[in-house]
């Protein structure tokens, strides 16, 4: 593991935190292939992360120092390799929750968006720089980032230079939850716990089906999701669960 990240360990959940508070958690290539080599063999047992940062910063994007000296084909590559680790964060086995603050910013919200839940605290606040500095963004925001708050909004992020704070971020869907000040590892811990305790046939439907489903045409996403539901409905777990929901020994959804 590279110094820049660490890894901790609370019951269920393994926290993966970045540690170049110094640089506000800019990202360097040998943090990123640090998110990817911990992605590819996940603590075992764990079932569910939590992505943190040190500091007062998520991250304020791709430590730009990196990008003086590379060619057109070595940038290709590079954004190339920020894909290949996004995915890897995307496709987890398990549920992963970012904690949002400060600077969220260009290869930040990148990584943020590649989380399957969000959870902010008042100090976040979100930009795309990249148009301001004559770059396109190249770690997967133009795919993932339009599918949380729509391409045009992410077009006068770019063009305009448009910097959302955390209550207009949660506002048009950039995180899930907005916490108090501080609030956001707790919180997060929380959920990491809730979603742990599912059915790791239903949290795998949730993250690697439902994004299918939903991009697929209609005939097609309904069948996968009769497909998925088989499945899910068919295994023991769920038996034994909806067992114990009928003989009143689960608890009931309230407000």
């Amino acid at each position: 593991m590279t110094p820049t990240l660490t890894v901790e360990r609370h019951g269920d959940t393994a926290v993966l935190r970045l540690r170049r508070a110094r640089k506000r958690n800019a990202l360097d290539d040998a943090t990123v292939l640090g998110v990817e080599e911990f992605f590819r063999r996940p603590p075992q047992g764990v079932g569910a992360i939590v992505l943190d940062a040190e500091g007062e910063h998520f991250s304020a994007g791709l430590d730009l120092a990196e990008l003086t000296e590379r060619s057109t084909v070595e940038s290709l590559d590079h954004s190339l390799m920020w894909h290949r680790v996004m995915d890897r964060v995307e496709e987890s086995p398990v549920p992963v929750i970012a904690v949002l603050k400060g600077a969220v910013i260009g290869g930040g919200l990148e990584l943020a968006c590649a989380a399957h839940l969000r959870v902010a605290e008042p100090s976040a606040f979100y930009a795309l720089p990249e148009g301001q500095r004559g770059l396109f963004v190249g770690g997967g925001g133009s795919v993932r980032v339009p599918r949380l708050i729509g391409a045009h909004r992410m077009a006068d992020m770019m063009l305009t230079g448009r910097v959302y704070d955390a209550a207009e971020g949660q506002a048009i869907g950039l995180s899930h939850y907005l916490t108090d000040p501080g609030g956001g590892l707790t919180r997060a811990l929380e959920l990491a716990a809730k979603v742990a305790a599912n059915s790791p046939v239903t949290n795998f439907a949730v993250l690697r089906a439902l994004p299918r489903i939903a991009e697929a045409a209609p005939a097609e996403g309904y069948l996968l999701e009769s497909l998925m539901a088989a499945v899910a409905s068919g295994s023991d777990e769920a038996k034994q669960r909806m067992r114990e929901f009928l003989a009143g020994r689960a608890a009931k959804v309230t407000r």
